[in-house]
């Protein structure tokens, strides 16, 4: 055996392996999780806030918030935010995005750490942009970041969006420097089966689109020394479109997607971001 591959760091190999186990692990995960489709599909909203011997943060009911308006809703996330920064909750970790993350079911986040949900239904990233220091004051381990589908609906440009994404990756990195920044990838859209309300104005903005910013997100992530997490392989069918079984509408996530969406959560934070905090420290370039 050769000296370089005796010398050879695990967490590197974990690192060339983390795409391709990622879906791998996924596709086995959706197939033992079938059996619970069922259960989910009858989940309405998650429970209201309680820290109490949790084991995670849920968000309000999101029927109500459907109600608030933008400030209504930003005074809430910062309410919540409090009371993670008030109680030093351990084992943070944060959502921050649009509808896509509202929505998530806390019952289908990973389990082991406490999750703040910074989602609003609607949100562009110079709207999250300006309301990240709502949770300055928490210590998150991760944040999780997914932004930009609202933007292109609404004509936003590709250069703009970027440029806001520079903007929350260096704001976070600032301000949270232990934490671990991961900014996912945009989803795709269902095109010509969506049935949203802004259905014209979803099928204006092209997949391909989409993947071209995304691959200009995950050069700026590389760049600014973050982490990127390509969900979107994982959700399009042979079209480059959105799954129909994974969705509701065309662009908001059905249980079965939301499913997709927690095994790899779940896997990238065992394989990726438990092996880094694993490694040997080191200076900075």
């Amino acid at each position: 055996m050769s000296t370089s591959a005796k010398t050879f760091p695990i967490w590197a190999f974990f690192s060339l392996l983390t795409n391709g186990i990622l879906m791998l692990a996924v596709i086995l995960l959706i197939w033992q999780q079938q059996r619970l489709a069922a259960f989910f599909g009858i989940i309405t909203s998650p429970e209201p806030i309680s820290l109490n011997n949790s084991t995670q943060i849920a968000t309000p009911d999101l029927g109500r918030r459907h109600q608030l308006t933008y400030q209504e809703w930003v005074d809430i996330l910062q309410q919540e935010a409090k009371v993670a920064a008030d109680q030093r909750t351990p084992h943070l970790t944060i959502l921050a995005g649009d509808s896509l993350s509202l929505w998530f079911p806390s019952e289908l986040l990973p389990e082991g750490k406490n999750w703040l949900n910074q989602g609003i239904s609607g949100e562009t990233s110079n709207g999250l942009l300006k309301r990240l220091k709502i949770f300055d004051r928490t210590q998150p381990e991760v944040i999780f970041v997914m932004i930009g589908i609202n933007d292109l609906i609404r004509g936003i440009s590709d250069g703009e969006i970027l440029d806001n994404q520079r903007q929350i990756i260096n704001y976070l990195r600032k301000t949270h420097p232990t934490a671990q920044i991961v900014v996912q990838s945009i989803l795709p859209h269902a095109a010509e089966e969506a049935t949203w309300k802004g259905r014209d104005k979803l099928l204006a903005v092209a997949n391909s689109r989409i993947q071209g910013l995304n691959q200009q997100l995950q050069s700026i992530s590389t760049k600014k020394g973050v982490k990127y997490l390509d969900l979107y392989p994982l959700f399009t069918n042979k079209q480059g479109n959105l799954r129909r079984e994974f969705t509701t509408d065309g662009l908001h996530l059905s249980p079965e997607g939301y499913i997709v969406w927690r095994s790899a959560l779940q896997i990238y934070g065992e394989i990726e971001l438990k092996s880094q905090s694993q490694r040997p420290s080191g200076g900075k370039g």
